[in-house]
């Protein structure tokens, strides 16, 4: 598919910076680049020149690449201008090749959009690359690049083709049962792939919790009783004063959270409100809001001073938890025992244990994300789609009739075929690309 127009954005980070990259794609690069490079360019091919407004005025020297169509990234052809990044040059490269006839500013993702409608990239592909852009951490970036490369496409085109050869088969067998050359037996064969592939689909599935955490963060919520040492935990963990911390109980009144990246692994800490009976009515909010970020917490850091021990009551959480005994700075020798009542101990004074903890962290939030070989489905509209998917093949597996069962495996085929983009997914688009950045 060429545009008619051609769309041009600034590609590069925020402005002022070294290099300002802009991009342009469509029918009209090709003319823009020799206009305002003063002549033809090779093609792939890093070029310097003096780049000129239309009236003749000099914006700036830089260097232009010319990706001819369809060996491009959006499959048109497509050019690059780096420029020095000031504010006034790239505002000025924009006016001018905006300037134009058939030249526009691009929306949102749009690049990326043509990317996918000239067939250069599939949905989960492209879905994969606004990941690699937004990446935070090291498994995060693992993980786009794993599944931009493609091996996530392979895997549910894989199951489709699966699918339509089943379909085939089956088919054959309806319309062509008195033929000698098609076999009789094909339909043994047929399901119990069918059924292989209900195990491999329900495998894939239950790997989206660790997905999750690899793009959101391993949750982990800090609870106790008031004056527990909560905030000065959540403060050394930050390494800065992100909660007010007082002798006066109950300070925490709402959530805060910080955002660490351990061992290549993003981590989401949580500071909450003090945990006690008959609270004022501020504070009662606080604590049901704790109590709900437990919920759904996946690990929970139950805090207790060591020295003036106060019961923090019921945790209201499935999730697992450690016992951590703080203030270890002023617990003498004759109390030193009561640290073996906790799995950790530790001071935000004198660090006793944080580093220790953290890693302890680490630990539980590497286990939960497993091996990050696996091919993990990386969006929940991919889950709910698969899981349709499953619910088909079960419903051929069991069904009777084989035009009724052959149906099945169409309609299970074709939410796989909505996963990458193969069969009619308009209403998608608009969704996804919207959440990439202007000039992607």
């Amino acid at each position: 598919m060429i545009s008619a127009q051609s769309i041009v954005a600034l590609s590069s980070g925020r402005l002022p910076a070294g290099i300002a990259v802009i991009r342009i794609s469509g029918p009209q690069t090709r003319f823009v680049v020799e206009t305002i490079a003063g002549g033809m360019v090779k093609d792939r091919v890093a070029t310097l020149r003096k780049f000129r407004a239309t009236d003749g005025t000099v914006i700036d020297n830089g260097l232009v690449l010319l990706f001819p169509g369809p060996g491009s990234f959006t499959g048109e052809d497509v050019a690059e201008f780096h420029v020095h990044g000031g504010r006034a040059v790239a505002m000025k490269m924009l006016e001018t090749i905006a300037g134009f006839n058939g030249v526009r500013h691009a929306e949102p993702g749009e690049f990326t959009r043509r990317a996918f409608l000239n067939g250069k990239l599939d949905l989960v592909e492209t879905e994969a690359l606004a990941d690699l852009v937004n990446a935070e951490t090291e498994a995060q970036r693992r993980f786009a690049v794993q599944n931009a490369e493609g091996t996530q496409s392979a895997l549910y085109s894989g199951w489709r083709r699966r699918l339509i050869h089943a379909r085939a088969m089956i088919e054959a067998e309806i319309d062509f049962a008195d033929e000698d050359d098609v076999p009789g037996s094909v339909s043994d064969a047929v399901w119990s792939d069918v059924r292989a592939m209900i195990g491999e689909i329900g495998h894939h599935i239950d790997g989206f919790r660790a997905a999750e955490i690899i793009r959101d963060g391993f949750e982990v919520v800090i609870l106790g009783a008031p004056n527990a040492g909560k905030s000065s935990l959540f403060n050394a963990l930050a390494r800065r004063e992100a909660a007010i911390v007082t002798d006066e109980p109950g300070t925490t009144r709402d959530l805060l959270e910080v955002v660490l990246d351990l061992k290549g692994m993003r981590v989401r800490i949580t500071d909450t409100a003090g945990l006690r009976a008959a609270p004022g009515k501020v504070e009662a909010i606080g604590i049901e809001k704790a109590r709900a970020k437990a919920r759904g917490a996946d690990l929970l850091l139950l805090l207790e001073d060591m020295v003036d021990p106060v019961d923090a009551g019921t945790v209201p959480s499935d999730a697992p938890m450690l016992r951590i005994g703080t203030k270890a700075d002023l617990v003498g020798q004759h109390r030193a025992s009561r640290s073996k009542d906790y799995d950790a101990a530790i001071s935000t004074t004198d660090g006793t244990g944080l580093a220790d903890l953290l890693d302890e962290i680490g630990r539980r939030a590497a286990a939960e994300i497993g091996n990050a070989g696996d091919i993990l489905p990386s969006r929940l509209r991919h889950v709910e789609l698969l899981i349709e998917t499953r619910g088909f093949l079960t419903s051929a597996l069991s069904g009777h009739g084989q035009e009724l069962r052959a149906e099945e495996l169409r309609l299970a085929a074709d939410r796989l075929g909505r996963i990458v983009g193969a069969v009619d997914v308009e209403d998608l688009l608009d969704v996804i690309f919207s959440q990439f950045c202007i000039g992607k």
